[in-house]
C-alpha cells in the first residue's frame, strides 16, 4: 500500500513539474469500452483540501468505476494540486457464457449437493450469489474452492474437490451461480 501511495505521489509530482524519462510522447491511456448506459451514479466527497469523485457506469457488457481524487497541498513555497484517476472495468459474462455454465453444472455432480433455491448438503446457489457479488475476484476465489474442495464456510460438511474439471469450465459455472438473484 505504501509503494502504491509513493508511486502515485511521484507520478503526480512528475506531471506537475513536467519531468519525464526522455519520453517524447505521453503513454496512451486505456479507454474503457463505450458504454451503452444502463445505470450511472456519481458521488462527490469534499473536505478542506481534498475532492474525491467516484463515477460508476453499469452497462449490459461491463461495469466501469472511475475514481478521481484531487488534493490541494499548500507548502510555504507554493501550492500544488495533485490529481489521481483510477479506472476499473469489469466484464460481465455474456448470456451464452451463463447458459454454458448452467449446462456444465447439470453435467457435473454438483446437483447432488446443491440446488438453485434449496439448501441440500451444501448451500443453495442463490445463497452463494447473495454472499458473493459477481466480480472477477469472487469468480477466481470460488473457482479455486470448487477445484480444491473444503469446508467451514457453509457448515461442517466438506465439499468434495473437483480437480478433474478444467478451471475454465469451473469459472463458467461460478459465473452462472453468481448471476442468480
Amino acid at each position: 500500500m505504501k509503494k502504491i501511495l509513493l508511486i502515485t505521489v511521484i507520478s503526480a509530482l512528475m506531471l506537475v513539474t513536467g519531468f519525464s524519462f526522455a519520453q517524447t510522447t505521453p503513454p496512451a491511456t486505456p479507454t474503457p469500452p463505450a458504454p451503452t448506459a444502463v445505470k450511472k451514479t456519481t458521488t462527490v466527497k469534499k473536505t478542506d483540501a481534498k475532492v474525491t469523485t467516484t463515477k460508476t457506469t453499469a452497462t449490459k457488457a461491463a461495469v466501469t468505476k472511475t475514481t478521481t481524487t484531487t488534493k490541494k497541498v499548500v507548502t510555504p513555497v507554493k501550492t500544488v494540486t495533485k490529481s489521481t484517476t483510477t479506472v476499473v472495468v469489469e466484464k460481465k459474462p455474456a448470456a451464452a457464457e451463463l447458459a454454458e455454465g448452467k449446462e456444465l453444472l447439470s453435467k457435473a455432480d454438483c446437483l447432488s449437493c446443491h440446488k438453485v433455491d434449496t439448501k441440500l448438503v451444501g448451500p443453495a446457489y442463490i445463497d452463494v450469489a447473495k454472499k458473493y457479488p459477481a466480480s472477477e475476484a469472487n469468480y477466481e476465489l470460488l473457482s479455486k474452492k470448487v477445484i480444491a474442495g473444503g469446508s467451514g464456510n457453509w457448515g461442517a460438511i466438506a465439499m468434495a474437490p473437483h480437480p478433474a474439471i478444467p478451471a475454465a469450465d469451473v469459472k463458467k459455472m461460478v459465473e452462472y451461480i453468481l448471476s442468480l438473484k
